[in-house]
Protein backbone atom coordinates (compact mmCIF):
# COMPACT_ATOMS: atom_id res chain seq x y z
CA UNK A 1 0.00 0.00 0.00
CA UNK A 2 1.39 3.40 -0.62
CA UNK A 3 2.22 6.33 1.58
CA UNK A 4 -0.10 8.72 0.15
CA UNK A 5 -3.34 7.45 0.97
CA UNK A 6 -5.23 10.28 2.25
CA UNK A 7 -8.37 10.90 4.74
CA UNK A 8 -11.38 11.12 4.36
CA UNK A 9 -10.81 10.37 0.57
CA UNK A 10 -9.47 7.13 1.20
CA UNK A 11 -10.61 5.10 4.75
CA UNK A 12 -8.00 3.27 6.54
CA UNK A 13 -7.45 -0.59 5.15
CA UNK A 14 -9.36 -3.22 6.88
CA UNK A 15 -8.50 -6.60 7.33
CA UNK A 16 -11.30 -7.60 4.81
CA UNK A 17 -10.50 -4.89 2.09
CA UNK A 18 -6.89 -6.03 2.57
CA UNK A 19 -7.40 -9.37 1.56
CA UNK A 20 -10.13 -8.46 -1.07
CA UNK A 21 -7.53 -6.78 -3.27
CA UNK A 22 -4.88 -8.57 -2.48
CA UNK A 23 -3.47 -11.22 -5.22
CA UNK A 24 -2.71 -14.50 -3.16
CA UNK A 25 -2.58 -13.98 0.53
CA UNK A 26 -1.78 -10.82 2.25
CA UNK A 27 1.92 -11.28 3.96
CA UNK A 28 0.98 -11.21 8.04
CA UNK A 29 4.27 -9.33 9.89
CA UNK A 30 3.37 -9.26 13.64
CA UNK A 31 6.37 -7.33 14.00
CA UNK A 32 7.76 -4.18 13.93
CA UNK A 33 8.88 -2.83 10.28
CA UNK A 34 12.52 -2.75 9.65
CA UNK A 35 13.98 0.87 8.50
CA UNK A 36 17.50 1.38 7.35
CA UNK A 37 19.67 4.54 7.33
CA UNK A 38 19.21 6.43 3.89
CA UNK A 39 21.46 4.27 1.24
CA UNK A 40 22.96 5.98 -1.83
CA UNK A 41 22.49 2.43 -3.57
CA UNK A 42 18.87 2.97 -4.02
CA UNK A 43 19.36 5.15 -6.58
CA UNK A 44 21.09 2.35 -8.14
CA UNK A 45 18.89 -0.12 -7.59
CA UNK A 46 15.87 2.06 -8.86
CA UNK A 47 18.24 2.51 -11.92
CA UNK A 48 18.54 -1.16 -12.48
CA UNK A 49 14.13 -1.55 -12.26
CA UNK A 50 13.62 1.01 -14.65
CA UNK A 51 15.70 -0.67 -17.05
CA UNK A 52 13.90 -4.33 -16.76
CA UNK A 53 10.77 -2.18 -16.66
CA UNK A 54 11.35 0.09 -19.84
CA UNK A 55 12.51 -3.11 -21.75
CA UNK A 56 9.04 -4.83 -20.91
CA UNK A 57 7.14 -2.17 -21.57
CA UNK A 58 8.59 0.38 -23.78
CA UNK A 59 6.60 2.88 -25.26
CA UNK A 60 3.65 1.97 -22.81
CA UNK A 61 5.39 3.91 -20.26
CA UNK A 62 3.47 7.68 -20.08
CA UNK A 63 5.45 7.71 -17.06
CA UNK A 64 8.00 5.95 -14.76
CA UNK A 65 9.50 7.64 -11.46
CA UNK A 66 11.41 6.64 -7.99
CA UNK A 67 9.16 7.63 -5.24
CA UNK A 68 8.51 6.70 -1.57
CA UNK A 69 11.35 7.40 1.19
CA UNK A 70 13.77 5.73 -0.89
CA UNK A 71 13.67 8.51 -3.30
CA UNK A 72 14.87 11.04 -0.55
CA UNK A 73 18.14 11.48 -0.29
CA UNK A 74 18.66 11.24 3.83
CA UNK A 75 15.54 10.36 4.68
CA UNK A 76 15.85 6.26 6.89
CA UNK A 77 13.39 3.77 4.95
CA UNK A 78 12.35 0.19 4.50
CA UNK A 79 14.82 -1.48 2.06
CA UNK A 80 11.41 -1.32 -0.31
CA UNK A 81 12.15 0.39 -3.65
CA UNK A 82 8.53 2.39 -4.30
CA UNK A 83 8.31 3.07 -8.47
CA UNK A 84 5.05 4.35 -10.12
CA UNK A 85 4.02 4.10 -13.59
CA UNK A 86 1.70 5.43 -15.61
CA UNK A 87 -0.06 3.81 -18.17
CA UNK A 88 -2.52 4.58 -20.52
CA UNK A 89 -5.25 2.74 -18.86
CA UNK A 90 -4.40 0.82 -15.35
CA UNK A 91 -7.76 -0.66 -15.22
CA UNK A 92 -6.60 -2.83 -18.54
CA UNK A 93 -3.95 -5.06 -17.30
CA UNK A 94 -4.33 -7.33 -20.68
CA UNK A 95 -2.13 -4.07 -21.85
CA UNK A 96 0.91 -3.66 -19.60
CA UNK A 97 1.23 -7.22 -17.26
CA UNK A 98 1.79 -10.07 -19.45
CA UNK A 99 5.18 -8.20 -20.74
CA UNK A 100 5.97 -7.21 -16.94
CA UNK A 101 5.29 -10.47 -15.53
CA UNK A 102 7.75 -12.18 -18.49
CA UNK A 103 9.53 -9.99 -16.93
CA UNK A 104 9.39 -11.96 -13.49
CA UNK A 105 6.74 -8.65 -11.91
CA UNK A 106 4.24 -10.30 -9.57
CA UNK A 107 0.88 -8.94 -9.42
CA UNK A 108 0.11 -8.36 -5.44
CA UNK A 109 -2.76 -5.82 -5.57
CA UNK A 110 -5.76 -4.77 -7.84
CA UNK A 111 -7.41 -1.96 -5.90
CA UNK A 112 -10.08 -0.88 -9.27
CA UNK A 113 -12.05 1.15 -6.37
CA UNK A 114 -9.30 3.15 -5.25
CA UNK A 115 -7.72 4.91 -9.06
CA UNK A 116 -7.78 1.82 -10.17
CA UNK A 117 -4.11 0.98 -8.75
CA UNK A 118 -2.50 -2.00 -9.16
CA UNK A 119 0.82 -3.12 -7.53
CA UNK A 120 3.44 -5.31 -9.19
CA UNK A 121 6.64 -6.87 -6.64
CA UNK A 122 9.55 -7.21 -8.82
CA UNK A 123 12.13 -10.15 -9.15
CA UNK A 124 15.36 -10.10 -7.43
CA UNK A 125 15.31 -6.77 -5.59
CA UNK A 126 12.74 -5.75 -3.06
CA UNK A 127 10.07 -3.07 -4.28
CA UNK A 128 6.66 -2.14 -5.36
CA UNK A 129 5.87 -1.00 -8.77
CA UNK A 130 2.21 1.28 -8.50
CA UNK A 131 0.40 1.42 -11.71
CA UNK A 132 -2.07 4.01 -12.32
CA UNK A 133 -3.55 5.91 -15.00
CA UNK A 134 -2.62 9.42 -16.48
CA UNK A 135 -3.73 12.21 -14.84
CA UNK A 136 -4.35 10.47 -11.84
CA UNK A 137 -4.10 12.53 -8.36
CA UNK A 138 -2.30 10.27 -6.44
CA UNK A 139 0.60 10.98 -8.99
CA UNK A 140 0.46 14.30 -8.26
CA UNK A 141 0.66 14.16 -4.23
CA UNK A 142 3.24 11.59 -4.84
CA UNK A 143 5.46 13.43 -6.86
CA UNK A 144 4.76 16.53 -4.58
CA UNK A 145 5.53 15.10 -1.27
CA UNK A 146 8.51 13.03 -2.38
CA UNK A 147 10.23 16.93 -4.10
CA UNK A 148 9.12 18.75 -0.73
CA UNK A 149 11.00 16.31 1.35
CA UNK A 150 14.10 16.26 -0.54
CA UNK A 151 14.16 20.26 0.12
CA UNK A 152 12.73 20.76 3.39
CA UNK A 153 15.05 19.52 5.76
CA UNK A 154 12.44 20.17 8.87
CA UNK A 155 9.79 18.32 7.40
CA UNK A 156 11.95 15.17 6.26
CA UNK A 157 13.37 15.16 9.96
CA UNK A 158 9.85 15.49 11.41
CA UNK A 159 8.71 12.71 9.03
CA UNK A 160 11.86 10.31 9.77
CA UNK A 161 10.85 10.48 13.73
CA UNK A 162 7.25 10.09 13.19
CA UNK A 163 8.12 6.82 10.35
CA UNK A 164 10.68 5.42 13.20
CA UNK A 165 8.03 5.77 16.31
CA UNK A 166 5.56 4.11 14.22
CA UNK A 167 7.73 1.45 13.04
CA UNK A 168 8.76 0.08 16.42
CA UNK A 169 5.32 -0.52 17.07
CA UNK A 170 4.19 -4.38 16.06
CA UNK A 171 2.02 -4.54 12.83
CA UNK A 172 0.00 -7.17 11.50
CA UNK A 173 0.50 -6.08 7.96
CA UNK A 174 3.00 -2.97 6.30
CA UNK A 175 -0.26 -1.77 5.04
CA UNK A 176 -1.64 -0.91 8.77
CA UNK A 177 1.90 1.05 9.07
CA UNK A 178 1.40 2.94 5.66
CA UNK A 179 -1.69 3.95 7.11
CA UNK A 180 -0.76 4.95 10.55
CA UNK A 181 1.74 7.39 8.89
CA UNK A 182 -1.61 8.78 6.91
CA UNK A 183 -2.17 11.77 9.32
CA UNK A 184 1.71 12.96 9.12
CA UNK A 185 1.98 12.74 5.61
CA UNK A 186 -1.02 14.95 4.82
CA UNK A 187 0.21 17.28 7.36
CA UNK A 188 3.82 17.61 5.32
CA UNK A 189 1.34 17.50 2.21
CA UNK A 190 -0.64 20.48 2.88
CA UNK A 191 2.54 22.44 3.44
CA UNK A 192 4.43 21.10 0.00
CA UNK A 193 1.05 22.07 -1.80
CA UNK A 194 1.04 25.44 0.24
CA UNK A 195 4.56 26.70 -1.10
CA UNK A 196 4.03 25.24 -4.71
Amino acid sequence: MSDMRQRPIDPPVTEEQLIAVTIGKPIVLNSPIELQPYNPQWQSMYATLEAQIRAALGDKILLLVHAGSTSVPGLSAKPVIDMVLAVSDSADESAYAPPLERAGYVLRIREPDWYEHRMFKPPVIEGNLHVFSPGCEVIDRMLKFRDWLRINEADRKLYERKKQELAARTWKYMANYADAKSEIVNEILVRALGAA
